[in-house]
C-alpha cells in the first residue's frame, strides 16, 4: 500500500492540530487537556516524519499558536506600470513574488499590503481594490503547513524607488508574458494575470474562494 500524498498528510495534521488547540483553549478538565496535549504531540511526530525534521523543530511550528485555531491571513499587492508587474525576489528561495506577507495584529488589510510593498520593494503604493480573497488550499500552490487566506489587492504606485530588504534581494518590473521563476507558495502566474485584469477593469467583482 502506497503512502498518502504529502498534501493529504499536511491537511490531516492541520485538522488534528486545530482540534488539539481548540480543546486546550476551552477545556478545563485536566484529563481532557492531557489528551489534547497528546494529540498535539502526535502531530509533531507525524510532521517530523513527513518533513524529515527534528521533532523539536516540528513541535515548534505551532508553539506560538494559542486560542481558537483560525486561518492565517497573507496579503499581496499587484502594482502595475506600463503593462509590467512589480515583483520582489525572496532571499529564502531565490524566486520572485508579489510583495506581501502576514497581516500584523491591529493592521487593516489595506494598510498591511501598503506597508509590505514599501518594506520589500522600496516603492510606496496605495491599495485601490480587494481583487481576490482566496483559500490557498483550493489553488495549485505547493502543500504547506498552515491554512492560509490570501488577499490580493490592486495597488497604485505613488512614489519611492527600488530597494532590497532583509527578506528580498532584488526588485523589478516584469511584463506579464515574461515572468521570472515564481515563488509558488506565495503567488501563481494565473493570480498575477488575474490581478492585471482587475487593474484594467476596476468594475470586475472581487474573486473569492
Amino acid at each position: 500500500m502506497s503512502a498518502p500524498p504529502a498534501d493529504h498528510v499536511l491537511e490531516w495534521a492541520r485538522k488534528v492540530q486545530a482540534i488539539a488547540q481548540n480543546g486546550l483553549t476551552f477545556s478545563r478538565d485536566p484529563f481532557d487537556r492531557e489528551r489534547y496535549s497528546q494529540l498535539s504531540e502526535l502531530v509533531a511526530q507525524l510532521l517530523a516524519t513527513q518533513l524529515q525534521l527534528p521533532q523539536t523543530a516540528a513541535r515548534a511550528l505551532w508553539d506560538g499558536e494559542t486560542g481558537y485555531a483560525t486561518p492565517k491571513v497573507d496579503v499581496r499587492g499587484g502594482v502595475f506600470r506600463d503593462g509590467a508587474v512589480l515583483l520582489v525576489r525572496e532571499r529564502s528561495d531565490g524566486r520572485w513574488t508579489l510583495p506581501g506577507g502576514w497581516v500584523d495584529i491591529n493592521d487593516a488589510p489595506s494598510a498591511a499590503v501598503e506597508r509590505e510593498i514599501l518594506e520589500e520593494s522600496g516603492y510606496r503604493a496605495r491599495a485601490l481594490k480587494l481583487a481576490a480573497l482566496l483559500d490557498k488550499n483550493r489553488h495549485p500552490h505547493p502543500p504547506g503547513l498552515y491554512h492560509i487566506y490570501k488577499l490580493f489587492f490592486v495597488c497604485e504606485l505613488t512614489g519611492g524607488s527600488p530597494a532590497a530588504s532583509a527578506e528580498t534581494d532584488a526588485v523589478d518590473f516584469f511584463p506579464l508574458g515574461g515572468l521570472p521563476e515564481l515563488s509558488l507558495g506565495r503567488v501563481l502566474a494565473a493570480q498575477i494575470v488575474r490581478l492585471h485584469e482587475h487593474w484594467r477593469q476596476p468594475a470586475l467583482p472581487t474573486d473569492f474562494d
